[in-house]
Order: structure tokens, then sequence, then C-alpha cells
């Protein structure tokens, strides 16, 4: 799939029935300038773009990147906070998973061609065409289990690692087997 421009966008919603609007490209301009490994929720994105004073609606922006996801562009991640991020969805070369610890909500990304590879023969051999491949694997890290996770961990403890990284992410560049 290419990366997505505001003309290809366009070209894409036309043939759909739809208008490029200008929030639309807004939104689009917003996940394209988004730092690798950095997702957004629908409110973070929101508070991103009233920051801008670009005056789109919490709605619009429920509706647009609801679009956009079903059309590919971005993909919806369910990672552990109990909301939707969004990121957007790259070319195969740059396709990734998540690892999610359920305590601290720390995430890394990591690389499987294999994951890649059995889903495209399991589409082809069912005559589909895939449009993304994710894999989000559950963890608790390591932090949270030598402070004795579940059964002795505090209410109020917060990770460490998540604290102390300030990105959401810490991508992992290598192939995994």
């Amino acid at each position: 799939m290419p990366p997505y421009t505001s003309i290809s966008l366009k070209a894409e919603l036309n043939a759909r029935g739809w208008r490029l609007t200008a929030q639309r490209e807004k939104i689009l301009y917003v996940f394209q300038n988004l730092p690798r490994g950095n997702h957004l929720s629908a409110e973070e994105l929101y508070e991103l773009l009233e920051e801008k004073k670009e005056g789109i609606s919490l709605s619009t922006i429920y509706r647009s990147i609801k679009l956009m996801s079903r059309m590919g562009i971005l993909r919806e991640l369910e990672l552990a906070e109990g909301h939707k991020h969004y990121e957007l969805n790259h070319p195969f070369p740059h396709h990734h998973h998540h690892m999610v610890c359920i305590q601290c909500n720390k995430t890394i990304e990591f690389k499987n061609k294999s994951i890649l590879e059995h889903s495209l023969r399991q589409c082809k051999k069912q005559g589909f065409q895939l449009i993304d491949c994710q894999l989000t694997v559950m963890t608790i890290c390591s932090e949270a289990i030598r402070m004795g996770w579940p059964s002795s961990l505090p209410s109020n403890w917060a990770c460490t690692r998540a604290i102390s990284d300030s990105r959401p992410l810490n991508p992992i560049d290598e192939e995994s087997e």
C-alpha cells in the first residue's frame, strides 16, 4: 500500500463517493507528521488540533479516523489503555506489531516477517486483499513482576520504565524470527 498524500486521499474518497474536506486533510497531515512509533487516540488528536486552533470537533475527528481506518489509511490499535489509538498505516516494509504491558501501558513495537508472510499466504488462499496485519501481545513488564504483580503490587504503583521514558514507544528495528 502506498503512503497516502492529500491527492491520493482525495482520489480514493472521490472514488467512494466522499469528499476530501479540510478537516480530513488536516487529520491526515497530523498523522503524516507524527514521529514514527507514536500513536494518537481521538482525544489526543483533538487536543493537538485544539492547540493549533484548527477548530475541528471531537465528533468530526471520530468520524474521520473511523473512515480513514476502514479505508486502510490509518491503523486502529487496541492497546491496554481502554481506548483505541491510531497511526498511519505504512507500507509493508515498515510493518510492525506491538507488545503492551497491561499494568503500566508501556508499548514496544517489533517486526516479525513471518507473521506478515503467513497472513499474506492466508489472504491469497482465501482470495482476499491484505489491508493490515497487526498482532498485539498483551504482557506484564519485568518491573511489575519484580514488584510482585498481581497480588502484592500497590494500587498506586507506577512503572518507572513508563515514567522515565518520555516517548510512548521503544521501537525495535530487528526482524524477529
